[in-house]
């Protein structure tokens, strides 16, 4: 890149200015940044032209610091929330999204358990990937939009809260996000790093624990990709003095065994209680660990505490609180289809996406943020790679209530299960991990 651009001596700068300085791959200055960040939240940039300046971005990128000038100016496009009242260390975690990630379920209230606050503002699911909020609202009665005081007054109760985003939270990046997903700037680095961090630096929280996954069913395809974006992520965090860790893992494969809505709540319970499959498990406790250790608790042993169960009485609270019903039963599909294994041998490839996208044809996802969702779809992966499968043995569990909906499921995972004489090589759940500067 050329050195820093700026409009002509005795003129404002316009928006035309910032699109071509980008476009000319120049570094956009501190002022040209906050000035397109706050005309275009009040209407005064018209979204051809941020949708150029999007596109300028994704071709040029952007250096370190102008990654931080974007996201502060996107966090002081509206409020901040006040987390003053909270009498624990406070942490929060996100995900960059997967198939079956249901991690926030079980963590939020584990972390909760062993000392520290957890404000968990969460989303929708979208395409492949299911959305946290889609989930927990498969619990009869629960509800997802609070008040900042219902959110503090749960945090200081409970130690934990999972809920939408308050409505002036980041809206420059709200406007932004919609514009990204329809003029194909979604995977701009450095737009998804401001992106995820603006929402998570006004929210207030004293440190970060980011999921940042590799694999087919996430985002980032190859680990050298999910690398580039858990690097601009702790960037950022050291930019704004907050204490950021990065944990690289795999998405190649469904986290546990549910992919869907309800499927996932009632596999999160199991973690809760202690037992459920072991990649959640390991997950669970890995990203606990390092939230605990952001947060002055590194003596805390989470795992211990998930094994004992106490954290299900976190989840109790934390769902009653919000108008929940914990105990009461979760939907069920009115259909479901069996996928069988078509000979012996090892099954060897489960493929992430195509999981992620049956569930979402079976009717757990969205094509558009408007649609509803059905809670009781999803896939149930009745064996994992590197499991011995005998011909005929049931493989996964297509679960919906529209049944004509099944088929196009199946076309989603044609060839993407296989199963070989050996076992494949195992990837580690857990890549690397990237700690920022401040600690």
């Amino acid at each position: 890149m050329s050195s820093e651009a700026a409009p002509p001596v005795g003129r404002a700068i316009t928006a035309v200015d910032v699109i071509r300085a980008k476009r000319d791959g120049q570094v956009l200055t501190p002022a040209q940044i906050d000035w397109v960040i706050d005309a275009y939240t009040r209407g005064a940039v018209a979204d051809e032209q941020m949708s150029a300046l999007a596109m300028a971005i994704y071709l040029n990128g952007m250096n370190r610091a102008e990654i931080a000038r974007w996201t502060r100016a996107m966090v002081e496009s509206g409020v901040h929330l006040e987390l003053g009242g909270v009498d624990r260390p406070t942490v929060d975690k996100h995900s960059t999204g997967g198939v079956g990630d249901k991690i926030t379920l079980p963590l939020a209230p584990l972390v909760a358990t062993c000392g520290a606050a957890v404000p968990q503002l969460s989303g929708r699911g979208l395409g492949h990937t299911g959305g946290t909020l889609d989930k927990l609202e498969s619990i009869p009665g629960w509800r997802a939009h609070l008040s900042v005081e219902e959110i503090s007054r749960q945090l200081r109760d409970v130690g934990a809260v999972v809920c939408a985003a308050t409505e002036g939270l980041a809206p420059a990046d709200r406007k932004l996000y919609a514009l990204r997903d329809v003029t194909s700037t979604v995977e701009s680095v450095p737009l998804i790093a401001s992106s995820i961090m603006s929402k998570k630096i006004a929210e207030g929280a004293d440190a970060l624990v980011l999921d940042v996954k590799a694999g087919s069913g996430a985002f980032m395809k190859t680990v050298n990709e999910a690398r580039r974006l858990a690097e601009a992520l702790v960037g950022i965090g050291d930019e704004h003095e907050l204490k950021v860790t990065a944990l690289l893992t795999d998405m190649s494969v469904p986290l546990g065994h549910a992919v869907g809505n309800a499927v996932e709540v009632a596999e999160a319970v199991q973690v809760l209680r202690g037992d459920g499959p072991a990649d959640v498990v390991e997950l669970t406790v890995a990203l606990a660990r390092e939230m605990l250790a952001l947060a002055g608790l590194p003596d805390v042993d989470p795992g211990e505490v998930l094994g004992s169960g106490a954290a299900y009485e976190t989840w109790c609270r934390m769902i009653r609180a919000q108008g929940g019903d914990p105990e009461a039963p979760l939907p069920r599909a009115r259909h479901v289809h069996v996928v069988e294994a078509e000979r012996d041998g090892v099954l060897t490839t489960l493929d992430a996406y195509a999981v992620g996208v049956a569930a979402w044809r079976l009717g757990a996802g969205r094509t558009r943020k408007e649609e509803a969702v059905q809670h009781a779809a999803g896939v149930l992966c009745l064996a994992k790679p590197g499991e011995r499968v005998a011909a005929g043995q049931p493989l996964l569990e297509l679960h919906t209530d529209t049944p004509d909906a099944v088929p196009a499921a199946l076309a989603a995972l044609a060839r993407q299960m296989e199963i070989a004489d050996e076992a494949p090589a195992r990837t580690p759940l857990v890549m690397d991990v990237l700690r920022g500067k401040v600690r």
